[in-house]
Parts: structure tokens; C-alpha cells; sequence
């Protein structure tokens, strides 16, 4: 599975999921950098096949309302280092990529996966 990383996770994360064999890109990698819209982040994941994280609501509520984007990995674990989010993903990484197989929008928190219908 591919990804891309919004602006407020850290370049790091892409880095990581890159070196376990889900090629990963930051919003930093975009010509906008970490400018890049929201817009643009979804044109960038539909046209390349890639699950977007992110911290931002308005993707959750975009993907609500216009299914957009197709799949969505919502990190909602309020302020956290980046090596505890990395930590937490590591611990959740095999899980996580199993149920993007048949769910399309996943929360993950600071204790659980929360997996939508």
C-alpha cells in the first residue's frame, strides 16, 4: 500500500513506511510543500493509488461527505512525539494494512484502532 503524509506528521513517517515497504511521500516532497491544499493533497492520492494520514478533521469530514479520499488513515492521538507515533504505528502497522484490504477509513488513537463502516 502507498501513502501520503499531511503536513502535520512529521517527514520522518514517510521515511518509515517507505523502509517497510509501503512507498510513503510528505506533502514536504510537493511543490507546495507543506502549503499544499487539501485539494491538491486528494488529486496526488487519487491519482496515485495512495492512503492519505492525517490529523486533520477536514479530511474526515470530507471523506464522510464526498467519500474523499478513497481510503483515510486518521491519526487522533492529540500532541505526541514522533518517536511515540512511530512506536504506536509499528505496534499497529500489520494490523492497519489488513484492514485497509476491506475498510476505507481508520482512526487510530493512542489505545485503539477504530475502523469505520
Amino acid at each position: 500500500m502507498k501513502f501520503i503524509i499531511d503536513a502535520q506528521l512529521p517527514f520522518s513517517l514517510a521515511d518509515w513506511l517507505t523502509k517497510k515497504g509501503h512507498p510513503s511521500t510528505h506533502t514536504l516532497s510537493l511543490p507546495r510543500r507543506n502549503k499544499s491544499t487539501d485539494v491538491e493533497i486528494l488529486q496526488v492520492a487519487l491519482s496515485e493509488s495512495r492512503i492519505v494520514i492525517s490529523k486533520d478533521s477536514d479530511f474526515y469530514e470530507s471523506f464522510i461527505v464526498n467519500q474523499k479520499p478513497e481510503k483515510l488513515l486518521l491519526i487522533s492521538t492529540g500532541n505526541i512525539s514522533n518517536e511515540e507515533l512511530l512506536k504506536l504505528l509499528e505496534q499497529n502497522l500489520t494490523s492497519i494494512i489488513d484492514l485497509f484490504k476491506t475498510h476505507s477509513l481508520i482512526e487510530l488513537d493512542r489505545k485503539d484502532i477504530i475502523v469505520y463502516r
